[in-house]
Order: structure tokens, then C-alpha cells, then sequence
């Protein structure tokens, strides 16, 4: 039996303001491709589907255009959980529908474990597969809060609460699994933060708990597990060392220090309760080229990408000692006329200057808004006359600022 574990589409995901519904639409097809041309029998969607509680109709489109394909296809079984970005009302509306063609999705904890542990069967109605398929689990599934309690206290009880939740699930399931067959595989899936996870900075992914309490041990899960399929963090990565508990990644780069990296989808072999795991690379369907250097060296390399008819997505990083005043707009111009788009300019000589600390005590907490434009400004040596102009400009900006501020209020 051949599996397919990915997670955190984010469908209706927008990166630096640019929609994305066409490189997510590019995903899906290939997606759906490629468990034809592989024979898939069961895809797993570990949570995060969408990138928010309200996606809107053109991820809804996609989403349930991709689970129409997927019905007349060859795979089998479809088993999708509920993220901490998902809306479980939302997911679970057309449930029963989805059930009908084989697709199984689990938004929320139920009443009982039933609802999360799926016995899947093959074309000749038998087992095949038990499914622990575990939602992302929310602080008022698995604790009841109590007067006084602690940060420290809260974390312990929810950390607990979470390994009982997995403990409880595998039980009710190698219950089952005795009934029926001693071999039959279990596959248990879950949206959450494993202590030791690596993140990118800027890939969007949320601490689950404050300070991070709701980590648990990637250890704590129990030994009858098969595959841990495991959604939320973007980049691939085993669980505790395991070659068959891991974090597939999410599918797309979610910010721009993963331009580099190769996305991947994992497909899983079940010879009875053996797993063999293999990575799939995930096509770029959207470059993203991240450039850094003085303004010669920016140049440069808008006019390469420009001469290469590239479409890229960019993001530039300014590191020249001089402060240039229409840095955007030579930037912006160098690129006009082309399919390369600018979606984020770093002025790190600015940054630079603004935040460095006057005394070793210092930080940024300690500056005012004006005190921090101060710097801004004397990074930019500019005449008198025209320190009185942006002076102005700036008194002008923070006013309005502050206005409509009093008035939302």
C-alpha cells in the first residue's frame, strides 16, 4: 500500500500582498498528477489546509476542485485534520458528504475517540489501515482551567493533556488493530509543536502555547505507532531521530529564507506494518530570488534577471554605506517593463544605524517613536533645510496615525 503524507497547504495564502492562488493551483494539479501516476492508495493531509478560519472562495474553489479530482481517481482514501489555522465548523460542514467518497475529515476533537480513529478497507472490503487521525488540539479540548493557576502550571497540565490525548487514541486503535489483525499498520496523524522542531524565521508559523508550554517530547508518543505523520511546521524533519515519525514541511516557501530550499511531499510504502519513507521534491511554481549588496551590485542583478526574462519574486536587501534617498524608486524603475516583481526592499544601512544602542543597557523598547525617526534622519546626513521638510512630513504622517487610532477607539 503506497501513502502520501503532506500538510499546510495555506490555501489563500498572500506573500508580501501577492496572491497565490495560481502557483497553489499549479501544486494541487501536480499533486493530483502525481497519485495517478504513482498508484497512491490513501493521502494524508496532516492540518493547515487553509490559511485562515474564513479562507475565501478562490481557496475554497481550489480545495474542493482538488477533492472532486481525487474522487474519480485511484487513490482510495482521502483523511485531512483540522490545523490551528483551520476552521473545524468549516471543515467539518460537508463531512458526511466528503465520507461518501471516501474522503475523511476530523476538524475537532468529538465526544468520544471514535471520531478520530478510522479503519480504512480496500476494494474488497477488507481492513487495510487504522487511521488515528488527531486534530490540532486546542487548550478547552484537553484542560479544564483553574483559579490561580500558573503559566508554568497551565503549560504542565496542557503538555500532559496532549500526551494522553495521543495515548488514549493508539489504545482504542491497538484495540481494534487486536480484533481484527495483529498486522494491520497504524498511521497516526497530528497538527502540533514538537520540543526540538526547527522553524525559519518569517515561515508564519504560530507558537502554539505561550512561551512554547505546549511543546511536548517528540519521545512521548507511543511505541504502536507506525507512521507519525505529522503538519505545522514548514520545514521537513524527523521526529526524535525516527525515520517514520516526521514533519513533511509545508509545500511552499512561506517566506523568503526558504528560497532556497527544496520543498518536498513524503510517500510512504506499508509492507504490513514496515514503512518505507521516501522524499518527493515539490516543483517551484513561483521563483523567489532574494539579492543583496550597495546599489551597483542591485543593479547588476535586476538587469541579469531582467536580460533572463525571469518572473521572479524579489526581495532586495540595500547594504551600502551610503543612505540613497530614492533607493525605491531607482529599484522600482530598474525592474519596470519586465515580469520580475518587487515585493520587499531591506534598507539594512537604515536599520542599522537606527537601532544601535547608544548605551549597553539600550534597547529598542526604550526608544520613542520619535526618538527612533531621530536616528533614521541623522543616518541620512541630510542638509538642515531638508531635515526640516521630512521633519515635517513626519509629524504630518504620526498625527494621522494617531487620529485614526482616537478614532477606531
Amino acid at each position: 500500500m503506497r501513502l502520501i503524507h503532506t500538510s499546510d497547504w495555506h490555501l489563500g495564502h498572500r506573500f508580501h500582498g501577492r496572491n497565490r492562488h495560481e502557483e497553489q493551483a499549479l501544486f494541487l494539479d501536480w499533486l493530483a498528477e502525481l497519485i495517478e501516476e504513482q498508484g497512491i492508495d490513501v493521502l494524508l493531509v496532516a492540518g493547515d489546509i487553509f490559511d485562515t478560519t474564513t479562507p475565501g472562495s478562490r481557496a475554497l474553489t481550489l480545495y474542493y476542485r482538488f477533492l472532486h479530482r481525487l474522487a474519480g481517481s485511484v487513490c482510495r482514501h482521502v483523511v485531512l485534520i483540522g490545523g490551528n489555522h483551520d476552521s473545524p465548523a468549516l471543515l467539518e460542514a460537508p463531512r458526511e458528504l466528503l465520507r461518501q467518497l471516501q474522503i475523511h475529515v476530523v476538524g475537532s476533537v468529538g465526544d468520544t475517540l471514535e471520531k478520530e480513529i478510522l479503519l480504512l478497507r480496500d476494494q474488497d472490503e477488507r481492513p487495510e489501515l487504522l487511521i488515528g487521525a488527531v486534530p490540532f488540539l486546542r487548550d478547552r479540548d484537553i484542560r479544564t482551567a483553574a483559579a490561580g493557576e500558573s503559566l508554568e502550571e497551565k503549560g504542565l497540565v496542557l503538555q500532559q493533556g496532549i500526551r494522553e490525548h495521543y495515548q488514549q487514541v493508539c489504545l482504542a486503535a491497538g484495540r481494534i488493530r487486536g480484533d481484527i489483525d495483529p498486522t494491520l499498520p497504524l498511521v497516526v496523524m497530528g497538527h502540533l509543536f514538537v520540543a526540538g522542531g526547527k522553524t525559519v524565521e518569517g515561515d508564519g508559523v504560530r507558537e502554539l502555547s505561550i512561551g512554547g508550554l505546549g511543546r511536548i517530547e517528540g519521545t512521548a508518543f507511543p511505541e504502536s505507532i507506525d507512521y507519525l505523520a505529522l503538519g505545522h511546521l514548514h520545514l521537513d524533519q524527523l521526529v526524535a531521530g525516527s525515520l517514520t515519525r516526521r514533519y513533511c514541511g509545508a509545500p511552499l516557501p512561506m517566506s523568503f529564507n526558504e528560497a532556497d530550499q527544496r520543498k518536498q511531499i513524503l510517500a510512504v510504502r506499508s509492507q504490513g506494518r514496515a514503512m518505507e519513507v521516501e522524499p518527493i521534491l515539490v516543483p517551484s511554481f513561483q521563483q523567489l530570488i532574494s539579492l543583496r549588496g550597495d546599489l551597483p551590485s542591485l543593479l547588476d542583478g535586476l538587469v541579469q534577471l531582467k536580460t533572463a526574462a525571469s518572473s521572479a519574486w524579489l526581495e532586495l536587501h540595500y547594504e551600502g554605506k551610503e543612505v540613497i534617498p530614492n533607493l525605491r524608486e531607482q529599484l522600482l524603475a530598474a525592474v519596470e517593463g519586465s515580469a520580475l516583481a518587487i515585493l520587499r526592499i531591506r534598507n539594512n544601512r537604515v536599520y542599522d544605524y537606527a537601532l544601535q544602542q547608544a548605551q549597553e543597557a539600550e534597547s529598542l523598547d526604550d526608544l520613542s517613536v520619535t526618538e527612533v525617526f531621530e536616528r533614521c534622519l541623522e543616518a541620512g546626513q541630510l542638509a538642515e533645510g531638508q531635515r526640516q521638510l521630512v521633519r515635517g512630513a513626519f509629524a504630518e504622517i504620526t498625527a494621522a496615525l494617531a487620529q485614526a487610532d482616537h478614532e477606531t477607539d
